[in-house]
């Protein structure tokens, strides 16, 4: 065989690998996913990632479960409808592992009013103040569900909350110890022990004050340490000057 078919067949399979690699988004995947953006003021943005299955299973919502039923998204956002919710966007249903998946954001004035709703009715929320420093705390109890028939689960699913805090973290409980660019937690647990009601607490502490307000006192901070240090600068080459003038007089 001459160099050139060789040359062709390692670069078809090097396609494949970079096809095969591009058909599995980077990153863990959840067949449940909160990430809740909490304010200062207890307010809060939650995006909800999930199956159709899960969304049953785990809220009992009525939502289709056969893959070839359409999906009524206005339907879905009346299940995430409350008083002093507003539900900013329903996605389009994309598919993973054979079920299909969709995504809702919605802004909440007070995130302690969540299990109004059914989707948020497993969990209690506290939100409190103490001296210069705010608590988060959100306590996931049974899930609300029924059980649905088999959808393709193999018991590797995993269930998650992600918490965006907005200002620096002074204490949390997150398994992985780790705050991940800066002000990210996670909280992970496998849906079938999600499915059997086992607890999960989610909690963190942090100050009072946004991250981009300290970064800009620090910045300024750091300005007026450079000015004085040039100021200073300044004054002893004058000195000095003065002092040379003066010993040539």
């Amino acid at each position: 065989m001459s160099s050139y078919p060789r040359r062709a067949l390692a670069l078809a399979a090097l396609a494949l690998v970079v096809l095969a690699s591009c058909a599995r988004p980077f990153g863990r995947q959840y067949e449940y996913e909160e990430e809740i953006y909490i304010g200062l003021d207890g307010s809060a943005t939650v995006i909800v990632n999930s199956s159709l299955a899960a969304l049953a299973a785990l809220h009992g919502l009525d939502v289709p479960l056969d893959p070839s039923a359409p999906v009524d998204r206005d339907r879905v956002r009346q299940l995430y409808t409350a008083t002093g919710i507003e539900v900013t966007r329903v996605s389009r249903p994309w598919r993973r592992d054979g079920r299909r998946f969709v995504q809702v954001r919605l802004n909440v004035s007070d995130v302690r009013r969540l299990p109004e709703m059914a989707p948020f009715a497993w969990a209690r929320y506290t939100f409190t103040r103490a001296d210069d420093s705010l608590q988060y705390v959100q306590e996931l109890g049974a899930s609300q569900g029924t059980a649905v028939k088999d959808v393709g689960w193999d018991g590797q699913e995993l269930v998650a909350v992600r918490l965006h805090v907005p200002s620096r973290v002074t204490f949390h409980n997150a398994p992985s110890r780790l705050v991940e660019r800066g002000n990210i937690l996670s909280w992970e647990q496998p849906l079938k022990a999600r499915l059997a009601g086992e607890p999960l607490r989610v909690e963190a502490r942090f100050g009072v004050q946004r991250i981009l307000v300290l970064t800009v006192a620090l910045f300024l901070a750091a300005m007026a340490a450079a000015a004085v240090t040039v100021a200073g600068l300044i004054w002893w080459v004058v000195r000095k000057g003065h002092q040379r003038a003066a010993r040539q007089a």
